[in-house]
């Protein structure tokens, strides 16, 4: 399997079992939450199935090239959006089962009232180079 990218969505389509947005969450749920990812992630760096992860602020902006010369830049993404990214965690295990597993360990973060939050995370395999033929 190698490399994987774990996206976070924030409140998703499929929303969460505990659809509680983030935002009405306690300080004490965030710090709960930010921990419970901290401790993934270092357990993970303990394995060696850890290479990297960021959350990503909720604000954002759009840029595209218009063949004219300076991209167009427009707001967006919006936290009110259905389907805003709000991090992500590269991996890099052995197999697609053991993505699977970790992806399902990383949804059970908590939320509200402590209880998992049961998120849906988007898990993408990263392309791999094809192998080189010599002759």
């Amino acid at each position: 399997m190698a490399k994987s990218l774990l996206l976070k969505h924030y409140r998703g389509a499929p929303a969460p079992v505990n659809d509680v947005r983030m935002d009405q969450w306690t300080p004490e749920e965030v710090s709960a939450h930010m921990k419970y990812m901290h401790d993934f992630a270092a357990r993970l760096e303990g394995t060696g199935e850890f290479v990297d992860g960021q959350a990503l602020a909720p604000e954002g902006t759009w840029v595209r090239y218009d063949g004219e010369g300076r991209p167009p830049v427009t707001d967006g993404p919006f936290a009110e959006t259905k389907d805003l990214i709000a991090g992500w965690m590269v991996i890099d295990v052995d197999s697609y089962e053991r993505a699977v597993e970790l992806a399902g360990e990383l949804s059970a973060a908590p939320g509200a009232g402590g209880k998992p939050i049961h998120e849906w995370l988007e898990l993408r395999p990263f392309y791999s180079n094809p192998p080189t033929i010599t002759e």
